[in-house]
Parts: structure tokens; sequence; C-alpha cells
């Protein structure tokens, strides 16, 4: 009988997270991952890639005319419907920018993540695959000149042109990221198009069914809505209070959602002419021999018209190929019924198809077929709301182009954040509130002898470290990454609804707002009071070092201009009050289920932050007292005002003993292990920085001997970047 051992894997050899990552062994740990996802030697151009540089050496003319004549190049490895791939590049695109969300930015085409999972494997991305590698020959011409995130959204735009539709225009600028963007939830199923509404509460059934937030897709898998209706079931008045809620967060209101549903359906077929089951594993789990094309069709030739995607099958409208009105005067023209699809999807067709609506086949000469609708189509004349604009663009034709032409701008386009962001001659000049507009810079910047002058009246001002850094950074940490919107620049903090947040008038900050505008009012330099605010903010960090025993310069870069409350889209604005802060311990009451310290890594991935800067910041911050209120939590020094390292001293001193002092675990107080005298209090994203391993390295590396002037550094290079993260004018 053998003694020798079963063979096993070689589990490290491995690099599959669930099998030896800490996650494994510890889920509920926090993890500062986001933090890292975008290393510097990430990208194949380099650390010292420009792209706005690398794009200003492409000729767009050029490039327009090569994605032209791709159109109608129809490949026979995967053949154009009616010979000409225009609706296939909408499709990509929209797919693209449409998952955008409103509530917290993230999704859109403004980095090219549909490249990779779990974005290039969801179900209602299905042979998408093939139309990047459609574009493969025109990537590969123009190389580092065009990325992929713009090249994927353009050609979607292109489409609409050579099918007869004039478009807004087309702002380039996207830069491409190179792995996956771990910071997104995309929902809690474990399965595709899960179907147990795990992510709502309420009940479809009574229509009180409420999508958690910050998701705006339905289910697990899709871009916006089940094409079939909710969860599959065929009821259209229940898709449209799908199609509201998600377009709603995608930032679109119902006259909008109409238009993109209305001219994006105008365009191209479903495809599902076909068993389901022929159909095979998406692209991140296809065989390596398969080089990443995914959704392999063993039904007939599996191409052409055999394909099977959605599963839902037939075209919109009887010119699939060109601009006009005809998806209304289909959908208008026919009494509807729902029947099955070959791959036995519910959809709905004509009870009987009217001289003039059939659609020719996009692959068999002579045949003819019905058209086709989805629950959302038929949300478009069964909602109410939507009626009364379906009817008025039927009417008015010219109206429905503009408005199309519009939404369909701003789909491409709301994740880029303000204009200043976009590239290339085809930006159009009408500048749209959405857009966060801010008045254009006149006449001379501010002289150094100026800003001397001010920053010497600003101390003078009776104003504290704590009030100024608190302004500043209540002005400049609604920055957010995802979408580039919020930030310092537009001095938007004394605009509704900024003005009247709690965060902002809990701190005080309107009256420390009303005392810089005195001082720039009484001075004669050309300076704004956005850059006010942040000069202020300056001041207050070289005042808390210089009482700490240090001489500081904040780097200040002058150029901001301020906003106007028209130039302001209010309630777009609200998505980015800070419900959470921990750089100032703040937390709304029952704000969310999250864990605090969890919020501070997100907050700080919005700022664009490493994590020593976050690090430094934090204790930073604490050290000078900027918390909201009179709150004392966290203030682990005997010296507010200061910008010292005491923060970190106290934490993991070991000479304090830290308990509990709520039943949710929010609240502790340090006491003194010998003699049990309180000492401090703090909250969860204070002690974090103790307790938590990567962290308190970091801390224990600031509260060390000499380790004060390190904070300070990485502290004040934090800062700058916070104050000029939409500088957009200073980085490209």
């Amino acid at each position: 009988m053998s003694d020798q051992k079963p063979t096993r894997p070689e589990w490290a050899a491995r690099t599959t997270p669930r099998l030896q990552g800490n996650e494994h062994w510890w889920p509920d740990q926090l993890t500062l991952n986001v933090l890292h996802q975008k290393h510097p030697d990430a990208s194949p151009f380099g650390t010292d890639f420009r792209y706005a540089e690398a794009f200003s050496q492409l000729d767009v003319d050029e490039l327009s005319a090569d994605v032209d004549a791709l159109m109608t190049d129809s490949q026979e490895w995967w053949p154009a419907d009616w010979g000409h791939y225009g609706p296939f590049f909408i499709r990509m695109s929209w797919h693209a920018a449409g998952t955008y969300r409103a509530l917290d930015g993230r999704g859109g085409g403004g980095t090219g993540a549909q490249r990779f999972a779990p974005l290039n494997s969801w179900p209602d991305n299905g042979n998408l695959d093939k139309a990047r590698r459609l574009l493969w020959p025109i990537k590969k011409k123009y190389g580092e000149k065009i990325s992929w995130a713009d090249l994927m959204v353009f050609a979607g735009n292109r489409a609409l042109e050579t099918m007869g539709f004039r478009t807004f225009g087309f702002g380039f600028g996207r830069s491409d990221i190179w792995a996956p963007e771990d910071d997104i939830y995309w929902g809690p199923e474990t399965e595709w198009l899960a179907t147990g509404d795990e992510r709502y509460t309420g009940t479809w059934e009574d229509g009180s069914r409420v999508l958690d937030n910050p998701l705006a897709a339905v289910q697990m898998g899709l871009i916006y809505v089940n094409p079939e209706g909710p969860n599959g079931v065929p009821d259209a008045a229940k898709s449209a209070q799908d199609v509201r809620e998600t377009f709603a967060r995608m930032g679109m209101n119902d006259r909008e959602t109409v238009a993109l549903t209305v001219g994006g359906h105008t365009f191209g077929k479903m495809h599902g002419n076909g068993p389901a089951d022929a159909v095979g594993e998406a692209p991140e789990g296809s065989k390596v021999h398969e080089m990443g094309i995914g959704w392999a069709n063993k039904h007939e030739t599996g191409l052409g018209e055999y394909t099977i995607t959605s599963g839902l099958e037939g075209a919109w409208t009887p010119t699939p190929t060109q601009w006009d009105n005809t998806y209304l005067e289909t959908i208008f023209a026919h009494e509807w019924e729902v029947k099955k699809s070959p791959a036995g999807a519910n959809q709905w067709e004509p009870v009987e198809v009217k001289d003039g609506f059939w659609v020719p086949d996009a692959h068999v000469a002579g045949k003819k077929n019905p058209p086709a609708m989805t629950a959302a189509d038929m949300a478009m004349i069964v909602d109410p709301a939507y009626l009364e604009i379906s009817k008025e663009f039927r009417e008015n034709p010219d109206v429905l182009a503009d408005e199309f032409a519009r939404a369909w701008y701003k789909l491409l386009h709301r994740d880029m954040g303000p204009r200043a962001r976009y590239l290339g001659p085809q930006v159009p000049d009408e500048v749209l509130v959405w857009q966060d507009p801010v008045p254009e810079h006149e006449g001379p910047l501010v002289s150094e002898q100026q800003i001397a002058t001010l920053k010497r009246q600003i101390a003078d001002s009776g104003l504290t470290a704590k009030q100024l850094v608190g302004t500043a950074w209540a002005s400049a940490c609604t920055y957010r990454q995802t979408d580039h919107r919020g930030g310092a620049n537009g001095a938007r903090i004394r605009l509704e609804p900024q003005a009247g947040w709690d965060i902002n008038v809990r701190s005080g900050v309107p009256e420390v707002v009303d005392r810089l505008e005195q001082i720039k009012n009484a001075s004669d330099a050309n300076i704004s009071l956005a850059d006010m605010i942040v000069l202020g903010g300056s001041v207050g960090v070289e005042m808390a070092t210089k009482a700490a025993g240090h001489n500081v310069t904040v780097p200040f870069t002058p150029g901001r201009t301020d906003a106007t409350q028209e130039m302001t889209e209010v309630d777009a604005h609200a998505y980015l009050e800070p419900r959470h802060d921990a750089f100032r311990n703040y937390m709304q009451p029952q704000a969310t289920s999250i864990p605090a310290e969890h919020l501070m890594i997100d907050r700080a991935f919005m700022l664009n932050l490493s994590v020593p800067q976050m690090t430094a910041l934090l204790g930073g911050m604490r050290a000078i007292g900027a918390n909201v209120g009179d709150s004392n939590e966290g203030i682990l020094t005997d010296r507010p005002g200061q910008l010292t390292n005491d923060f970190f001293i106290n934490l993991i001193d070991m000479g304090t003993v830290w308990e509990p002092i709520d039943e949710s675990e929010e609240r502790f107080e340090g006491r003194d292990r010998a003699t049990g005298e309180k000492k401090w209090t703090a909250t969860r994203v204070d002690l974090v920085y103790g307790s938590n391993s990567q962290l308190r390295a970091i801390a224990e590396e600031y509260a060390a001997d000499g380790g004060e002037e390190r904070m300070i550094d990485r502290f004040v290079k934090g800062w700058v970047k916070v104050m000029e993260n939409d500088r957009f004018d200073l980085h490209r």
C-alpha cells in the first residue's frame, strides 16, 4: 500500500484571488486596493505620456474617413446587417457610455472599460467583442493618437452621420485605463440576469420597488432595463417604471429618455434567430485558443441571419440603416401582441403588418420580416407621459432630431465632466448647463506681489486655521474623479444647493466665505472668490505649520473663476453633497449602512489620493481641528490648530486602551492603561489607522521621530492635489 500523498494543485502558482487572497480569510476587512489601482507604470505608454499631446497629432478628418469607410466594409467573419455596421457601432458606443450613473459618477465610456471584465462579458454586451475587433485596424493605424475610449464612442457618433443623422458634435479626450475598475459596485447578485430583485426594496407587483443606491440598471449584466420586461415578464406599463427610474439614475429626464429610445431604435435590429442554449461562454470565460472572442454560436453558421445576442429577433423599422421617423410611424400604426422569438424571448410584433412596414431581411435577399418591439419600446406608448412626448415627436420630426442629437451628445459626454476637458475640432460652440460651465478668465492673473498681500490680509482677518482649512476643503472636496465633476473652481460653495448643505452650514462656511469676499472686494487684485477660498486654505495650512514650528509654503496657482446660479444645475449638483466626510469626521445620521472606514476609502478615491496622502491629510486635519461643528472626536492633541503628527503618536500609544461607547461601535473612548483616566474620544475612521495593518504601517512612520516633516510633506502634496483636481487647464 502506497503512502504517497495525493497530488494537490500548486495553489501558490495561481493568481486567482479567491484561492489565496486575504479577502478569502477576512472578507470584511478594509481593503485599500482601489487607491492602488492606477499604478503609474500600468500604461504601456509610460509615466510621461499625455494623451492630449498625442491626440494633437491626429488628423480627425482622416480618422473620420477611415471610420466611415469601415461602416460598409462587411467582413466574412462577422457580416454586417444590411451591409452596414452603423447600428452595431451605435450599440457599442451606447453600451460604453450608458453605464454612467449620476449618483456616484461611476461608469460611462470615458475610460475604455468595455474592454475589460465584467463589462466585456455582460450578457447585455453580447457580441460587442466583435465590434471592437472590427475597429482594431483603425486603432492599429493611429496607435497612441486615439484612445480606445474615444474610438469606441466616436464610432457610434460617426455611424449616425453615415446613416443620415446630423449629430450635435463630438468631444475627444477620454484616456484609457489598463485594468478593470475595481472601485465600481455593480450589484449584490452572484449570477447574471438574476430575477430575485436583490437590488430592490419593495415589490414589483404593487409598483413600490425602488432600486438600491448607487445602482442604475435593473439586473446584473444589463446596461438599463430587461428588454423582455421586468424580470422577463412582458408588461409594458411595469417596464415604463423601470425605464423611468434607470434613465433618471443615468441623469436623463422623460424627454431625453423618449428621444434616446426613439432615436436609437430607429437603427438596426435585435438578434435571436436560434436556440438560446447554442451560445457559448462570454469572452472572459472563453478558451485560450478563442483569443478573447466569446459567445460562440453553434446554431447553423452562427453568423449573419443566425446571430444570437439578446434573444429577441427583428428590426424596429422598415428602414433600419437610415435616419427617418419610421420608428414612431411603425409603433403608432399597429396593434401589438406578445410573441416568442426563435430563442424563446418575449417580444412584441404587430397583430397584422400593414403595407409599407415589412422589414427587408438583414442577410437573406428578398425575405421580409415583421417589425418587432421590446417592452421598453411599448412603454413609449403605454406610459401616459411617454405617450404624449412620443406623439409630439411623431408630429414634429425636427423637434425629435434636435432632442435626440442633444440627448445622444449628453449620453456620450456626461461622464467627461466640464467642457474644458474636451478635445478636437468637433466640439460644438454651445455650452450646456450639465457641463458645469465656469466663465473664462479675463484680464491678467493676480500677481505674486498681490498674492502675498492678500495672504497677509487673510492671516490678519481673525479667521483661524481651522476655519480657513475647513472652508477650502469644503469647496474642493466635492470633486469626484469618476466623472470629473465638483471641485473648487466656480466657487459653487456659495450657490444653491451647496450653500444649504448641512455639512457646510454646520461648519460655518458661509461666514468664512463672506469674510474672504470682503477682503477680495477691498483689493484691486484681479482674483476670483474661488481663488480666494483656495488661497485662504493655503494660508490656513501655513498658519498651522508655522504654529508647529515649521516653515512651509503651500503652492498656489490662480486662474479659477466664479460660476453663477444660472450655470449650476441644482438637481445634478445635489449628487455631490458629502453625506459623509472622514477627513472632517462627519457622517449624516443614517446616511448609509456602509462602515465609515470604507466610506473614507471611497472619498479618498474620488479625490484621487494615494494612501500616504490620505493618511497625512486625515491626521493633519485632526491636528488642525477641522472637524465639522464643535466635535472633538479624533482631535488627539493638546495643541489643536497646529499641523503636527500628534494624531498618530497618540493614536498608537500603547499607554491608551480604547473601548466602544455605543452599541454600534461607531464612537470610542481612549483611557489611560494604568489609571483608567479618560484621555480621548474617537470614531471608527480614527481607530482604523491603528487597527488596519496597512494603514498602521504608514501611521507608524508618521509618528516616528522625524516623521512629522514627512507627514507634512505628504499633507501639502495631497492638499494641493485636492485643490487642483478640477484645474483641467493645468493637467491633461
